[in-house]
C-alpha cells in the first residue's frame, strides 16, 4: 500500500478529527467564558458549584469523562445507546472538559484587569455589560492568547482519545491500518497529519497575537 493509498484510507478519519476539533474549540470557548463568569459571581453558591465543576473536570482523566458521558444516559436514565451517539458523546465530553480549562484561563485574564478601569468606565456612563464587552474583553482576549494557544494545541492531540468510544478518527483508523498492513507507514502518515495540524494552529495564534499587539 502506497502513501497515497494510506492517506485515502485515513481521509474519513481526518474529517472526523477536524469536526471534533472545531466543534470542541468553539463550544468550549463559549462555555468556558460563561463558566468563568459564574466562577467569579458574587453569588457564593453559584461560584462554589462552578469551582467544584472545574476541579472535577481538571482533576479526572478525559478518557474517563468520555466513558461517563457515553454510558451515563443508559445507567442513569435507562436510555438505549445507539452507534450514532458515539460521536455526540465525544463532542459533549470534549467540550465539557475543555470548557473547564478555558474557564480558568478567562478568569485569570479578567482578574488581571485593574479595578480602576471598571470605575473609570462607570464614570463615563458605561453600563456593566458595555464595560465588559467594549473595554474588558478586548484586553482579556489579548492577554489569554498564549495559554489558549497551548490548550488548543493540546486539543489537537487529544482528539485521538476519541478511539475510547470507537469513533473512527485518524488515530483509530491508523491502528487498524497498522494491524492490517503490518507496516509502520500509517503511523508516520498520522504523525505528519497531527504535526501539520498543530503547526497551522500555532501559526494562526502567532498571527493573531501580532495583530492584536498594541505596540508594533
Amino acid at each position: 500500500m502506497t502513501v497515497m493509498d494510506i492517506i485515502k484510507q485515513l481521509s474519513s478519519g481526518m474529517g472526523i478529527t477536524l469536526e471534533i476539533f472545531f466543534v470542541t474549540l468553539v463550544t468550549s470557548l463559549i462555555l468556558g467564558l460563561a463558566l468563568a463568569l459564574i466562577r467569579m459571581s458574587k453569588i457564593r453558591i453559584l461560584s462554589l458549584l462552578a469551582k467544584i465543576y472545574i476541579s472535577i473536570m481538571r482533576g479526572t482523566p478525559l478518557m474517563l469523562q468520555l466513558l461517563v458521558v457515553y454510558f451515563g444516559p443508559y445507567f442513569i436514565f435507562g436510555i438505549q445507546i445507539t452507534r450514532t451517539y458515539r460521536l455526540t458523546a465525544v463532542l459533549i465530553g470534549f467540550s465539557l472538559n475543555y470548557a473547564a480549562y478555558f474557564a480558568e484561563i478567562y478568569r485569570a485574564g479578567i482578574s488581571a484587569i485593574p479595578e480602576g478601569q471598571y470605575e473609570a468606565a462607570k464614570l463615563l456612563g458605561y453600563s456593566k455589560v458595555q464595560t465588559f464587552v467594549h473595554i474588558i474583553m478586548p484586553q482579556v482576549i489579548k492577554r489569554i492568547i498564549p495559554p489558549v494557544a497551548n490548550e488548543t494545541i493540546t486539543l489537537v492531540k487529544d482528539t485521538s482519545l476519541a478511539f475510547t468510544l470507537a469513533v473512527a478518527e485518524v488515530f483509530t483508523l491508523t491502528k487498524q491500518l497498522v494491524a492490517a498492513e503490518s507496516s509502520m507507514i500509517p503511523f508516520v502518515v498520522a504523525g505528519v497529519f497531527y504535526y501539520i495540524f498543530n503547526l497551522l494552529v500555532a501559526l494562526f495564534f502567532d498571527y493573531l497575537e501580532k495583530r492584536l499587539s498594541y505596540y508594533r
